[in-house]
């Protein structure tokens, strides 16, 4: 009997190792082969969509659960929700009796309407999606563009959505007027580990490769490796913490000819990079 129970054992293992390899060598194949069509124009299978559904639900849950929101943020509050919501939103998410703009109904996963995001988020996972956004989704984080009182003022937008009509949303969208966004706050110390998050909110690593930031085999700009040992910036600026600083902020002001666009950095996320770029 023991034997026979080895052998049963050891059969099992066999087989699962057996599929185990076929299911890897398949996956390679596949991959490899191209037979996966990533076309925005062939939708997810039902069954990856539902799970991908499923782990955002519980992904957002998690990270979110020690978020204290606002209570009664006003109805001051709220009508500088609607504009920020308009400006910025509407164009992938649409609004009461207001279509999406073309990219946001070509998008797949789609960016559906969040007329009922209230009744399937709480407060504080709202301001979490909005403000990290979710990777391989289209949606982005807003932390780097949004100052946190904006962000709570969509989020009170968003509570009170549902109830709207189309011509009520038409009016307060009205009557918000366009809010100048508010600025957000410079922080005292330059920090490395802000400035690697900035890399990629800023969307530096979509030209440039850059150690510890994930991103293309692009060759669109220079590599940024190793840029402590350089001895220049741009072929012209001495390189220290405050001249890579002034060059992320206005590259065009130091080299008129160059490539590499104004990104909007501010002051304080410039200092930030720079911490990171040039820690040895």
């Amino acid at each position: 009997m023991p034997r026979r129970r080895r052998l049963i054992a050891i059969t099992a293992v066999a087989t699962v190792a057996t599929l185990a390899t076929l299911g890897a060598a398949g996956g390679v194949l596949i991959l490899y082969g191209g037979y996966y069509n990533v076309s925005a124009t062939r939708s997810h299978f039902q069954w990856v969509h539902s799970l991908l559904e499923i782990g955002l639900r519980e992904s957002v849950r998690h990270h979110a659960r020690d978020i204290a929101a606002p209570l009664n943020p006003g109805p001051a509050v709220v009508l500088r929700g609607a504009g920020l919501y308009r400006d910025n939103c509407v164009t992938c998410h649409g609004a009461p009796g207001v279509a999406q703009g073309d990219i946001g109904k070509s998008m797949q996963p789609i960016p559906g309407p969040l007329a009922d995001a209230a009744r399937r988020w709480r407060p504080n996972e709202l301001y979490w999606i909005t403000r990290h956004g979710i990777k391989m989704s289209g949606m982005p984080a807003w932390e780097y563009h949004l100052a946190d009182q904006d962000i709570w003022s969509v989020v009170a937008f968003l509570t009170v959505l549902p109830t709207l009509s189309p011509p009520v949303y038409t009016a307060l969208a009205g009557q918000a007027g366009h809010p100048v966004r508010a600025p957000r706050p410079a922080q005292a110390q330059a920090d490395a580990e802000r400035g690697r998050l900035a890399l990629t909110q800023y969307a530096c690593n979509a030209c440039h490769l850059i150690p510890g930031v994930t991103g293309p085999a692009t060759l669109v700009g220079p590599p940024l490796r190793n840029l402590a040992a350089r001895q220049y910036i741009a072929g012209g600026l001495s390189n220290n913490h405050a001249n890579l600083a002034l060059w992320l902020q206005e590259p065009q002001r130091f080299q008129p000819h160059t490539a590499m666009p104004a990104m909007g950095v501010t002051e304080s996320d410039a200092r930030d990079i720079a911490a990171y770029l040039l820690t040895p």
